[in-house]
């Protein structure tokens, strides 16, 4: 690993860590009122400030990062297997079965994802368990072209064709063949899609649609500083620079990844 390389993935533990763990340090408990601390801004008492009724911005910061890191993970992790799958599908079987799914994946993108989310959420009662499932559905299809694509050239090749008319079965060929193949793609799918899941999850709370109370995101926090905003720009500042942070993080890695595996491949 690169020094660059090193610092990133040491930063994004930093974060993480703090995030889940942050709670044993902080002195506040996210939820308690205090009447006599409205709105006060960033100090050494209350680093982040507080918020109209009196709440620990940074206590809230923390305990909101959880729900947000596990929906982005959770949400992530199904959609991007959930590509892995149909990826592969179409790529070994291919054919008809490659025909349907590809209409299938276009007909998913032929619709906006964000509104498509709004569509789904506004039907259903929002938790952190309903927002992984929505966002799974959602953001599986741009995994499952790159991973289509991938598997249909180790398809073609004339060893896998010749396993096939072995009668080899296919949980064995997919495990022992494609799979060390198509695992740097599913990695860094993954590690994308865990910070589009952060930012859709976030766009859902700030329109009043992800997380309800009492549970918190980054977006949910995020909005409730909105009504405030003019005269305390800290209650949305922190929860937004939080998310920024973590996306930009998240990002960053899979950029790395691919720079790393783009030149194992050439070498």
């Amino acid at each position: 690993m690169t020094r660059t390389s090193t610092i990133l993935v040491a930063c994004i533990a930093l974060l993480v860590l703090f995030i889940f763990f942050g709670h044993w340090i902080i002195p506040y408990d996210p939820y308690a009122l205090g009447r006599d601390s409205i709105l006060l801004p960033p100090s050494f008492d209350h680093p982040f400030g507080t918020d109209r009724l009196g709440r620990d911005i940074l206590a809230r910061v923390v305990e909101g990062g959880k729900i947000s890191l596990i929906i982005g993970v959770g949400s992530a992790l199904i959609g991007t297997f959930i590509g892995l799958m149909v990826g592969i599908s179409a790529g070994y079987f291919q054919g008809k079965t490659d025909k349907g799914i590809v209409i299938a994946i276009d007909l998913f993108l032929t619709f906006p994802t964000f509104f498509l989310l709004l569509a789904l959420v506004s039907y259903v009662d929002a938790s952190a368990k309903v927002l992984i499932a929505v966002i799974a559905i959602t953001g599986w299809m741009g995994t499952a072209r790159m991973i289509r694509s991938e598997s249909f050239g180790i398809g073609t090749k004339p060893f896998i064709k010749v396993l096939k008319l072995a009668k080899v079965p296919v949980l064995k060929i997919l495990l022992k063949y494609y799979a060390p193949i198509i695992a740097p793609i599913f990695l860094i799918s993954f590690t994308f899609g865990v910070s589009g899941a952060i930012l859709a999850e976030s766009g859902l709370s700030f329109l009043g649609l992800g997380v309800m109370p009492p549970q918190m995101s980054w977006g949910s926090i995020l909005s409730e500083g909105k009504a405030v905003m003019d005269i305390a720009w800290w209650v949305s500042f922190f929860p937004g620079l939080f998310i920024f942070l973590i996306s930009f993080l998240l990002i960053q890695l899979s950029d790395m990844l691919q720079q790393l595996f783009n030149r194992k491949e050439a070498v």
